[in-house]
């Protein structure tokens, strides 16, 4: 093998002595298909179902399957249902997910932080890996990385972390970095989970049961020490004590199952079936682990299970929108924000002198710029 001495690193940006040190938060979500076409949808669920973290059936077995069976018959279905969500101005989770970012940075602002909020996705454009570069470029030393996942999985936010580890892995001068594991149980998130529910219920009335329906994962990584299920069962109960209902009034559910595997139960869409034929005239659906409103929700629960109860017998749905923009989650974003935030110097401005002063101690030096 020949001897190379190319670099195994990145490029580093041109470095200037005396520039004050920047923090960036980084908002990281899911992703999404750049349009609602077979081929786009294919390129995302490449890259999506392809990440060992989501799909742990050792390699070899899973790319047979993932290439041969599931990226020739599921694109062109998925397509179909994301162009039944897709709006002007592109992917629900794309907007919402941009408009989180931008309030976000704006109520910090507010607040005396100095601080500039970007999102990513985890697969798909806007990669946490471009993102981190365009902040490295821009001269940010300080990055908290916050997954938009209230609920920790390591099939979401542990890959989060996957992506930026592997990109502080090709990168010589790595900025300092803080993580955000989950805040299922943070005040600020669940009271703005409860005043969306009871706004809709004041302007609806209540419902006979409301299915509080969360993200399935396969069943065997609860026992292999996942702590997903337990977090999403936390945030239940500490929603269900916010808006004072008994165990009977509402049930946790969980959806979108992938494959033939036991996965956490019970199901979304078979239990709103069972309660359509069992008499129950009304639910309302909310789902908690979701910050943004995306293909999962619009689609899958608005759409196909509203169907399914109402067939079933089923007389009146609602499905209650996410978190998105609202103005409670942007407070309680905030909130964990400026928690995570402790100890940066994000609130004191810069001393232009001193950084002027360092600048020309070192150019007596000799630094070159």
């Amino acid at each position: 093998m020949p001897f190379s001495l190319a670099s195994p690193f990145t490029k580093e940006p041109a470095f200037t002595h005396g520039q004050a040190p920047r923090t960036a938060v980084l908002l990281c979500n899911l992703g999404t298909p750049d349009e609602p076409t077979p081929s786009a949808v294919r390129r995302y669920l490449a890259e999506f179902l392809g990440d060992h973290r989501v799909v742990e059936i050792p390699r070899p077995i899973w790319w047979l399957i993932l290439h041969g069976i599931i990226l020739r018959t599921r694109p062109a279905k998925s397509a179909a249902k994301y162009a039944t969500v897709w709006t002007a101005e592109g992917s629900p989770l794309k907007v919402w997910t941009e408009k989180q970012a931008k309030l976000l940075e704006g109520w910090l602002g507010q607040r005396g932080h100095q601080v500039k909020v970007r999102y990513a996705m985890r697969y798909g454009s806007t990669s946490i890996a471009s993102q981190l570069d365009a902040l490295k470029a821009e001269g940010f030393t300080r990055v908290l990385v916050l997954p938009l996942y209230p609920q920790y999985s390591a099939t979401t936010t542990a890959s989060v972390f996957d992506a930026v580890y592997t990109w502080a892995a090709r990168t010589r001068l790595i900025p300092e970095l803080r993580f955000v594991n989950h805040y299922h149980d943070d005040a600020g998130y669940i009271n703005a989970l409860a005043a969306r529910i009871k706004k809709h219920w004041m302007q609806n009335g209540k419902p006979d049961q409301l299915v509080m329906s969360f993200h399935g994962v396969p069943e065997r990584t609860l026992h292999l020490g996942d702590p997903y299920h337990c977090e999403c069962m936390k945030t239940a109960r500490l929603l269900a004590y916010q808006l004072g209902l008994n165990k009977d009034l509402f049930k946790v559910t969980f959806q979108s199952r992938l494959g033939r595997a036991k996965w956490l139960q019970p199901y979304t869409e078979p239990t709103l079936i069972g309660m359509g034929k069992a008499g129950v005239k009304r639910v309302d659906v909310v789902c908690p682990g979701f910050t943004s409103d995306c293909l999962e929700t619009l689609e899958e629960i608005a759409m196909e299970a509203r169907e399914a109860f109402l067939n079933a017998g089923g007389k009146e749905f609602h499905y209650i929108p996410c978190v998105n923009d609202d103005p409670a989650w942007i407070t309680a974003l905030c909130e964990i924000t400026q928690q995570h935030l402790s100890g940066w110097p994000t609130q004191a401005s810069p001393d232009a002198t001193a950084m002027a002063a360092s600048r020309a101690a070192a150019m007596a030096l000799g630094a070159k710029q």
